[in-house]
């Protein structure tokens, strides 16, 4: 097993970014998708599981579902694999912190911003000239200005970020560089050896968990082996027929 946990998994994202401990760095990682006003000063956590008010017998289970000082709402989420109608899911999840800030009895429905933050272990965009590593979504009018600055997506397309140690040239670039090879890594880089940083492969350091946290990350990393073999077999199947 490698030294460090995959941050891919269930376990490894929830580890690194999802416990009270560590939401300096969960701070810091949201802070460099967002504009210089919008800045996290503190954030707290919420439940993750959403239950709607409607009579659809629908949940919504955020991987990480959180609020700064401001009021201000973030869903953060790990997909590992590509999904039928992605970009609706995440208008349907982005949907529920919206309607939770409705208030009983007189309310001007005025709202704070809500961000669906989604880190991607595939790429959504049908094109290479359409692709691009970050998506920034928002609501504009036709000429593109924007309409409503309360709904915002950031989408990370993480197979697009190809760069090595030596071309990393922002802060936002190390956070890629980290997350796309961690379980790789023997030890800390050069380039990553800072206290954050430090922190975070600390955390993710397989040697520091107990016999319980270990079972429970091997059973994450189990199935996200299965997920990405399911994938490649799909993958090679429909290569496969459009040949044929």
């Amino acid at each position: 097993m490698s030294r460090y946990l995959n941050p891919y998994t269930d376990f490894g994202f929830k580890k690194l970014f999802g416990e009270e401990g560590s939401k300096d760095l969960l701070t810091d990682f949201l802070n460099q998708l967002l504009p210089a006003h919008r800045q996290i000063h503190r954030l707290y956590f919420k439940n993750t599981e959403n239950l709607p008010d409607v009579s659809l017998e629908r949940k919504a289970i955020f991987d990480i579902y959180c609020q700064n000082a401001n009021g201000e709402q973030f869903i953060v989420e790990m997909q590992k694999a590509k999904l039928h109608f992605f970009k609706d899911r995440a208008l349907f999840y982005s949907t529920f912190p919206i309607r939770e800030q409705a208030k009983k009895g007189d309310w001007d429905f005025r709202l704070t911003p809500v961000y669906y933050v989604a880190i991607l272990d595939f790429k959504y965009d049908e094109t290479e000239e359409q692709e691009r590593l970050l998506r920034e979504v928002a609501l504009k009018d036709q000429e593109g200005k924007l309409f409503c600055d309360k709904l915002h997506f950031r989408f990370l397309q993480m197979p697009l970020f190809t760069k090595q140690a030596h071309e990393l040239t922002t802060h936002f670039d190390k956070w890629l560089y980290f997350l796309k090879n961690l379980s790789s890594f023997e030890h800390i880089p050069t380039i990553l050896n800072e206290p954050l940083f430090q922190k975070a492969f600390d955390i993710l350091e397989a040697a520091n968990l107990n016999p319980e946290q270990l079972d429970t990350y091997q059973k994450s990393l189990h199935s996200y082996w299965e997920v990405n073999s399911a994938i490649d077999t799909a993958r090679k199947d429909g290569l496969e027929k459009g040949l044929a």
